[in-house]
This record gives structure tokens, sequence and C-alpha cells, in this order.
């Protein structure tokens, strides 16, 4: 095992996806190329194990790094499996602007209900926000990262479609964020026997689009 953070070495396991293991080359590997290799190889873990089961001991011999390359990039194994996920569900998270607000938005949440709804997709990001409560690193990335970015995108959209005049005025997108988005993560951790599935965030949105007074 190399103790550089480009230092390629040998890894008896397969990688993520079914890839080759790395191997050791000539020279170093790019920072960028060790980084992306990591994430890939512990979003496979991640999404094969769970958190549990992935420490930074495992994650260095199947990525072919040493382990202090993982302690210099990341505080802990959390914060490494938070960086994991995000990395693993950016694209497919990706917030939409058709100049309909209304279809974005239900495009977005059909691809997050449809994250969380898989299996391991749920049970990843359950892990994750539970964790948080006793990991001050993992709950830093996932609020300075993943939270606070990801409520941008939506308040910007539809504060956009405010000025469109597709959302009234006086309408707070946190509110509305807290509505749809909230009430997913309500479902997923505390289900109760209630289904997370498309037909429950389309009636969601129909609500708020909507409202529930009697026409």
């Amino acid at each position: 095992m190399g103790t550089d953070a480009e230092d390629a070495a040998q890894s008896p396991l397969p990688g993520p996806g079914g890839q080759e293991p790395l191997r050791r080359g000539r020279g170093r590997r790019p920072a960028d190329a060790v980084r992306r290799a990591v994430l890939t190889t512990a979003g496979a873990m991640l999404f094969e194990n769970g958190l549990a089961g992935l420490t930074f001991d495992k994650v260095a011999q199947r990525a072919g790094v040493s382990k202090m390359t993982l302690y210099k990039w990341w505080p802990s194994p959390g914060a490494l499996a938070f960086d994991a996920y995000f990395a693993a569900v950016e694209q497919a998270l990706a917030f939409p602007d058709t100049g309909d607000v209304e279809a974005d938005l239900r495009s977005q949440l059909h691809n997050f209900i449809l994250l969380l709804g898989g299996q391991p997709g749920g049970r990843v990001i359950a892990a994750l926000v539970g964790a948080a409560q006793s990991d001050a690193d993992l709950a830093a990335a996932l609020t300075e990262r993943y939270t606070l970015p990801r409520r941008e995108l939506a308040v910007r959209r539809m504060r956009t479609a405010q000025g469109d005049g597709q959302i009234a005025a006086d309408v707070d997108p946190e509110v509305v964020i807290d509505q749809l988005w909230g009430a997913c993560y309500h479902r997923l951790l505390l289900p109760a026997g209630r289904p997370l599935s498309i037909d429950f965030v389309d009636a969601l949105l129909r609500n708020v689009l909507r409202g529930i007074r009697p026409r």
C-alpha cells in the first residue's frame, strides 16, 4: 500500500461497477483522479453494504490508496460517506428549468422519490441523516454541501417562477420546500406504514399548487 496520496496500489478486489482493480503504475496519479477513484469506490461500498460497512481501512484497500490520503481529505468515514453519496446522486437530483415550474417540481420530486424509495438508496440517506446526529463532521458536510445548496436550487427555481407569474408573489419558497421535500423525508424516516411513492408526491404537489380549500 502506497504512502503517498497519488500512489496507486494493487487492490485484490474488483472496482465498483465491475471495473478492473486499480493497479500501481509508473509515477503518481493526479490528485483529482485519486479523489474520483476513492469517491467511486466508497459510493459502491456504501450502496452495497451500508454506512456501517464503510471504514477507511476497507476503502483504502479497495481503492488502492493509503489511509493517510483519506485522512487528508476527509475528517471521518461519515464525511467520506456523504461525499461519496452526493457524487453518486448529484446528476439524478439535478433541478430542471423548462419554463414550467409545475413540470419541473414534479420531475425533480419524481427523481427524488425514485432514489429514496429504491433500495438501497433510501437506507443510505436515512443512515446518513441518523449518523449526522452524533457525527459533527458528517452533519457539517450534510448541511453545507447538500441541504443548503439543494434548498438554494429550489428557491432559485421558484423565485424565477414568481417572476414569471406562475407562483404567487407572497408565497415563501422556503416553506414550500419544507412542505414538499420535508414530507418525503418524514415518510422515509418515520414511515408508519405509509408508502413513499410517486402517487404520494403527485398528491403533495397538487395540494401545494392548487390548495386544499373547497372550490
